[in-house]
């Protein structure tokens, strides 16, 4: 017999257009959901990755995070190695391994990406920048990581990796 508490609501809804938009080491991140509003869970993120950019090698030391891409192509780093993933394919980074994704192609792709526990979308909110109007995100390059920004990733437990 099915309890009360089995009926309970709780599910977290978010529509296709809701969601912070911040432009991140030349790309756009939605962030559909973070780990306040998933108690620690998780974090979820859009992505679109004009070609040529994507971020710097990097590990996380306390989440792991997964990728599915939906449109286009990426070259993962695997720690030494590269490998392309294309639409439809899956991409699980277990914590600890140096890793990043560039857009090799000569079209946008587009991607949706999440963190276990959630914790390092916090960074694109609070460091990314405010999408402008008739623009596209820029590259970040290794003079645009402020002091702030180098100490919020060494506090969250991730490492740049230069290749």
């Amino acid at each position: 017999m099915p309890t009360p508490e089995q009926y309970k609501s709780g599910a977290l809804y978010v529509r296709s257009t809701d969601g912070p938009v911040k432009w991140v080491a030349g790309d756009e991140y939605t962030i559909k959901v973070n780990s306040k509003e998933t108690n620690g869970s998780l974090g979820f993120v859009h992505a679109t990755v004009p070609p040529g950019n994507g971020p710097v090698a990097h590990l996380h030391e306390s989440h792991d995070e997964a990728f599915y891409l939906l449109e286009g192509e990426l070259e993962f780093l695997d720690g030494e190695s590269t490998f392309v993933a294309s639409a439809g394919d899956f991409v699980f980074v277990p914590r600890g391994v140096r890793h990043r994704f560039k857009n090799i192609s000569d079209r946008e792709a587009r991607m949706a990406f999440f963190f276990t526990p959630g914790g390092p979308e916090h960074f694109f909110l609070d460091f990314g920048d405010d999408p402008l109007p008739g623009h596209s995100p820029r590259l970040w390059k290794p003079e645009d990581f402020t002091p702030e920004m180098i100490a919020a990733t060494q506090e969250a437990g991730d490492i740049i990796l230069p290749e």
